[in-house]
């Protein structure tokens, strides 16, 4: 389910990403479409964490309608915006060590030991 979830995101399907605007998506969905129309190489194929997929007129015009519903679209933002690690299952390596406790920050807050 999780891996459908990443493989037919509009998002991906567009070529967008997830902070893209409302106009941009309808741009890119009607440029896809015309390249579609024509036979261009560059728009049969679309990538995602998990590979290359073919991309069709009637995948672009899903992912189109998915994404001009306010709460469908936040869903497909949250699976867009996973590492790829993530999308796949696998819990994604930090990518740096995190920092150190602040030793004094309980204290400088007001708390104390005992109260």
């Amino acid at each position: 389910m999780e891996e459908d979830r990443v493989k037919s995101n509009p998002f991906y399907v567009l070529g967008l990403a997830p902070t893209a605007s409302r106009l941009e998506v309808e741009r890119q969905g009607q440029k896809l479409l015309g390249l579609l129309e024509v036979g261009a190489r560059q728009a049969a194929s679309y990538r995602t964490p998990l590979g290359v997929f073919p991309r069709d007129a009637d995948r672009v015009r899903q992912a189109l309608a998915e994404l001009r519903d306010p709460a469908r679209r936040v869903l497909h933002e949250l699976w867009a915006a996973l590492p790829a690690d993530t999308a796949c299952g696998a819990p994604a390596a930090p990518s740096e060590p995190a920092p150190a406790p602040w030793a004094g920050a309980l204290e400088i807050l007001g708390w104390r030991p005992g109260r």
